[in-house]
């Protein structure tokens, strides 16, 4: 039988859209941690696409746009500040990026605080209202405990 996931170091990648993308970069990447590793500007200076990296992972964005694609995705302020999905950030020091967030005028929406399943994460809201979830907990880490045992 076929393997659907493709071989590669990353098999889900988050796709965002921002109203003002490289604000957006620029905030990513100094708040998380997160590294440009591709924008492809428009000619009006929005973006047309961006790969930022982080470890193994990354995520893709674009600016809002208003194309066949672009008018299924709703922005936070368009939808009374609510999201429909989030992105969790695995680190090595929670508390570290909780004050990077706190001091580029992010939104802690949930506190940071030890979890009962382990680790030590909170949850914000960047600049353009999107959720991010932040924390020491490696769910990779703590499935691979599980079936070695």
């Amino acid at each position: 039988m076929d393997s659907i996931p493709k071989t590669t170091l990353c098999n889900v990648v988050p796709c965002m859209r921002y109203r003002d993308a490289p604000a957006a970069i620029d905030w990513l990447c100094t708040t998380f941690g997160f590294s440009a590793t591709l924008v492809v500007p428009n000619e009006d200076g929005s973006i047309a696409h961006a790969q930022l990296g982080f470890g193994s992972s990354m995520v893709m964005l674009a600016s809002v746009v208003d194309t066949d694609y672009g008018r299924l995705i709703k922005q936070p302020q368009d939808i009374g500040q609510f999201v429909t999905q989030s992105t969790y950030l695995v680190v090595n020091d929670a508390d570290l990026v909780y004050e990077r967030v706190r001091a580029m005028a992010g939104e802690i929406v949930l506190d940071i605080q030890d979890e009962d399943y382990g680790g030590r994460g909170f949850t914000c809201r960047d600049p353009e209202g999107h959720v991010w979830s932040i924390g020491t907990y490696d769910p990779a880490h703590a499935l691979s405990s599980l079936t070695s045992d």
